[in-house]
């Protein structure tokens, strides 16, 4: 797909169990985020039979970590849908309003990563927050008290000890890649049978644990 100047490469096309087809397609620009390479990426998602709108998401990559970086912001759009048409010059102005939205959500995404680099984190603050975003629930057997217990090291050890953080900082954006690391790489406590799927749909969905890591620091 192209616009103008600007060229979208296709890096891998499949199709899930829900009937759904998708596409990646990488966006050629990346962008230099406090001194870091944001790699964007565009999902393209549509039923079999082509019925409905095609919906597209914007997934930025942190480059050298791979870590999903695709939050919900308030001033930019992350994710919309595209109609299907015959019109070839309304296919070309779709193209152009897609990659527009990609860079407006790109711009406000590198505003706010100077944010959340600006809000220092202690320690403590840092393990109430994963005391909020993994609780343990009342009532849970001492296996499951032994998992949630787990995972919650699982999600220290990624913020506190993660060799490509190290020099990041301990602030709110260190956090937030600690908690992407955690919700998109760490093994499950149960693999289910769609467990690939699922994760593919929060990308283009949005991940909740992401969202309400960002939510929390931006909220602090």
């Amino acid at each position: 797909m192209a616009a103008g100047r600007f060229t979208l490469r296709v890096s891998h096309y499949g199709h899930s169990a829900f009937k759904e087809v998708w596409l990646l397609a990488h966006l050629p620009h990346e962008y230099i985020i406090g001194g870091e390479r944001i790699s964007p990426y565009l999902v393209f998602s549509n039923t079999h039979d082509g019925s409905g709108a095609v919906r597209i998401a914007l997934t930025p990559i942190r480059v050298v970590c791979s870590n999903t970086l695709n939050l919900a912001l308030a001033t930019a759009k992350r994710s919309w849908s595209m109609i299907h048409t015959g019109d070839v010059r309304e296919k070309l102005k779709e193209a152009e309003d897609t990659l527009f939205l990609a860079s407006a959500y790109m711009d406000a995404l590198g505003r706010e990563f100077e944010t959340l680099r600006k809000k220092t984190l202690t320690d403590k603050e840092v393990l109430d927050y994963i005391e909020i975003l993994l609780p343990s629930e009342d009532g849970s057997t001492p296996q499951q008290a032994k998992n949630m217990k787990r995972l919650k090291e699982d999600l220290k050890m990624r913020y506190f000890d993660a060799p490509d953080l190290k020099g990041v900082g301990k602030n709110a954006y260190r956090l937030i890649n600690a908690v992407s690391d955690f919700a998109t790489h760490a093994k499950p406590l149960r693999r289910s049978a769609n467990y690939k799927e699922n994760l593919f749909a929060k990308t283009i969905e949005g991940n909740p644990l992401i969202d309400k890591a960002y939510q929390m620091v931006r909220a602090a």
